[in-house]
């Protein structure tokens, strides 16, 4: 049984301080990181089950607020009308090279931290799904799941709504586990399918399921979840996650007399 705690710890960024969550194993020993990303909404309650899912495997999971530079640290968006034209808004107002910075904080921070093991993973879901996508182009992430991934195949992420995500997927070196829901208006059939030419045109090492799910089919909260998919697909994240990123090195427990 692996019992985990939280926190949240603060990381510095060139764009100023980044609140970022933190949930890992309870029990002493060193653990892989995973950067977990959220949709546009921030660290709301589903994302932070989320996280705890991932960490009662093993892992220490850190969770940024991606929109720290517009909002005060704690921010949460409502799943709303008000909450979702904010997030969007935000989401084409700060930097493609703000994101990119982010991710090197918190890749460094996990790395730096003395009870991870050095072997760094990114998931995300929506734009955290692109998110984790250019998280793996840095060397240091060794996998990556991207949940129903927005904007990649539109180049729209970031000011100017001009990102060059496919252009950079020649630089993951990791894997890849890209995931899709068929019934997402996000991303129609012609956007995954430009998508899936550029990873087999690089012959990149990923994986490709595609479900009958709507946009958000992860999020327990809202009538578009499915928790049967979800169960299914946690587990091919954790198959990969436990396959590239190893197991942390935490002694056993001593036997009971």
């Amino acid at each position: 049984m692996i019992i985990i705690s939280d926190e949240y710890v603060t990381l510095d960024t060139p764009a100023g301080p980044m609140r970022t969550y933190i949930a890992r194993p309870v029990a002493p020993g060193r653990y892989p990181g995973i950067i977990f990303y959220s949709e546009i909404f921030q660290i709301t309650g589903p994302i932070r089950r989320m996280a705890a899912q991932l960490a009662g495997h093993g892992y220490i999971v850190a969770s940024p607020e991606i929109y720290h530079e517009f909002e005060p640290a704690g921010t949460v968006l409502a799943y709303d009308q008000a909450g979702t034209e904010r997030g969007n808004a935000l989401k084409t107002t700060k930097t493609i090279e703000s994101y990119d910075a982010d991710a090197r904080a918190v890749i460094q921070h996990l790395q730096d931290r003395p009870d991870c093991t050095g072997g760094v993973g990114a998931m995300g879901v929506c734009i955290g799904g692109h998110l984790a996508f250019r998280a793996a182009m840095n060397p240091e992430i060794l996998a990556a799941a991207c949940f129903y991934a927005t904007d990649i195949h539109k180049h729209s992420l970031g000011k100017g709504m001009h990102d060059d995500s496919l252009e950079r997927a020649a630089d993951i070196k990791g894997e890849l586990l890209m995931i899709w829901g068929r019934q997402d208006p996000h991303v129609p059939l012609d956007g995954r399918l430009k998508v899936l030419a550029r990873l087999n045109e690089l012959e990149t090492r990923f994986s490709w399921h595609e479900v009958n799910g709507a946009h958000a089919f992860m999020r327990d909260e809202g009538p578009r979840y499915d928790p049967e998919l979800a169960r299914l697909l946690y587990g091919i994240a954790l198959d990969m996650f436990h396959r590239k990123l190893g197991e942390g090195d935490l002694a056993p427990e001593p036997s009971r007399p």
